[in-house]
């Protein structure tokens, strides 16, 4: 949700945005967690694998478009079978389908925990994703739900560039009372 309200902001002012690959995998490798937990981390390292490895390969013009098409098939249509989700995004994509391969292997670690720990040191071990990083000043969150539109999106926008201005801020935050909202309609001004 954020990276599409991030990806809506983008249409509407000058941001200068990479994107770049956080892993829960990696946040949380060294916590104790339940095994349940610990194994559906595990399974989900092919995610990231993939997007950095498709980074590696293509560059970083690739890393908004894969996570996107990730999230449509495993958070919206809810797919949850990494073999299926993974050739359909690159047939989608029309990424070659070899890249598949670095999803199951660990060539593309390194680089992952490489961009990890760039977010990491930006913004501290006590956070989670989504981290974003406004004017030097990075931030865990917003998590939103559903990523707003429109005149919406500029305001939240600029309500995180005034918290990023203001040195001693740190932390806001509020209980979720909801899910993940998807909203595939296309935005509007």
């Amino acid at each position: 949700m954020t990276s599409r309200w991030v990806e809506e902001v983008e249409r509407h002012r000058d941001l200068d945005v990479t994107w770049h690959v956080m892993s829960l995998f990696v946040l949380n490798e060294h916590q104790d967690m339940p095994a349940e937990y610990k194994e559906r981390l595990e399974q989900g390292q092919v995610y990231p694998r993939l997007v950095t490895a498709a980074r590696l390969r293509l560059g970083d013009q690739v890393v908004k478009p894969l996570y996107d098409a990730l999230g449509e098939h495993i958070h919206h249509r809810q797919e949850k079978d990494p073999a299926q989700v993974v050739p359909a995004v690159l047939a989608e994509l029309g990424l070659d389908a070899d890249l598949a391969d670095a999803a199951w292997s660990d060539e593309a670690d390194a680089a992952t925990r490489e961009s990890h720990r760039d977010g990491i040191e930006r913004v501290g071990q006590d956070v989670g994703t989504p981290v974003i990083a406004v004017d030097g000043v990075a931030f865990f969150g917003p998590v939103i739900s559903p990523a707003p539109k429109g005149q919406q999106a500029l305001d939240l926008w600029d309500g995180v560039v005034a918290a990023a201005r203001y040195p001693g801020f740190f932390e806001l935050k509020r209980s979720r009372d909801v899910g993940p909202i998807f909203d595939t309609a296309p935005a509007t001004a």
